[in-house]
């Protein structure tokens, strides 16, 4: 049983330097933590406008190699967005601000065509955990800020993520430019600001293996 055991052993450590050779790539896993710079678009509201803000990312994330040059990354991350804007809503102006926290889990294709360069691009879907709004604005009314706590905002959404990651030994500095397919609001009957998040991301990591 051990002769067994320490063959099998051999064998997957033999047949692991032989993929890594093929690939020009390794397995990596990793943490990351940056910043987004987020705004939104294609927006629909009474006069409304709105200006970006800054917000926190970080998570982890796995290189994953399939064939020479080419891998998957898979990457997990809690995500700050959000914006800061102005309207009309029942009548009279508001100023808000509003920060949403998500979970993104972007399913990158990672193309390395030298070590210290990935090119990255890929779907994403994003869950979110929270919303908060501010009022700025001493008039705004309480019926107001009733309207967007009861909005129908869309949990789930997909989106689309790219950009590269500079690698140097163990240390990755990452952007990426990111925006959503679909609007926040679930059916279609938001009467708040309906829209689609877009905004960059730079993060620092450090891979493990």
């Amino acid at each position: 049983m051990k002769k067994i055991t320490l063959l099998l052993a051999v064998m997957t450590v033999f047949t692991a330097n032989i993929f890594a050779q093929e690939t020009n790539q390794k397995f990596n896993l990793g943490i990351k933590a940056g910043g987004n710079f987020s705004n939104i678009y294609d927006t629909q509201g009474d006069s409304f406008t709105a200006d970006g803000k800054l917000g926190f990312a970080g998570g982890v994330f796995m290189s994953i190699p399939i064939i020479k040059f080419i891998g998957i990354q898979p990457e997990v991350l809690f995500s700050q967005k959000g914006f800061k804007g102005k309207g009309v809503l029942l009548g009279s102006s508001y100023d808000l601000t509003r920060t949403t926290s998500y979970i993104d889990i972007p399913i990158l294709l990672a193309i390395k065509p030298i070590n210290m360069l990935t090119i990255l691009a890929g779907p994403q879907f994003s869950f979110l955990l929270k919303e908060k709004n501010v009022f700025q604005n001493s008039l705004a009314s309480v019926e107001q800020e009733e309207v967007f706590k009861n909005d129908n905002v869309r949990k789930n959404i997909m989106g689309f993520t790219g950009g590269l990651d500079l690698n140097f030994q163990s240390i990755t500095l990452g952007l990426r430019a990111n925006y959503d397919y679909q609007t926040n609001n679930g059916d279609g009957t938001s009467s708040t600001p309906r829209y689609k998040n877009a905004w960059y991301q730079a993060t620092i990591g450090f891979r493990f293996l």
